[in-house]
């Protein structure tokens, strides 16, 4: 069990750093006008969103792994339930960046770099409470 949590925080820092990162790529991006420029962003937010998504099934499949190896124990604490939503946000978060990211491939990005600086910030505050939530299980 501890070996599966130990690769379970290894691949969350992964896709971590990419939730952190590839926001700020599209900070960057929305700003860029050289077509060259232009086409390294393409090219760095696609191989980060191809790590960070390793990372993020890594991260789920030995979570999954964890909750299947010891259920009784973690089902009596509601602060798994709130962190497992949380988890589902974070999972809705990298697909909506996806989305992005797509907009941005096909040169018909629409937001500007404020919304792009706004929205870097959601992976910091919900790893904040998720961290929280697993190390103090506070309810």
């Amino acid at each position: 069990m501890l070996w599966m949590k130990a690769f379970h925080i290894i691949f969350m820092v992964t896709w971590f750093a990419g939730l952190f990162y590839l926001p700020r790529l599209f900070v960057y991006h929305a700003t860029c006008e050289d077509e060259p420029g232009l086409a390294r962003f393409k090219v760095m937010e696609r191989k980060l969103f191809f790590i960070m998504t390793i990372g993020a099934v890594l991260t789920v499949l030995l979570g999954i792994g964890m909750l299947s190896a010891g259920w009784e124990g973690y089902a009596q604490g509601g602060w798994l339930h709130v962190k497992l939503t949380l988890v589902a946000g974070l999972i809705a978060y990298h697909v909506w960046l996806w989305f992005l990211m797509r907009g941005f491939r096909d040169d018909a990005n629409v937001h500007g770099e404020g919304f792009y600086r706004f929205i870097n910030e959601i992976p910091a505050l919900l790893l904040v409470v998720i961290v929280i939530l697993a190390v103090v299980k506070p309810f």
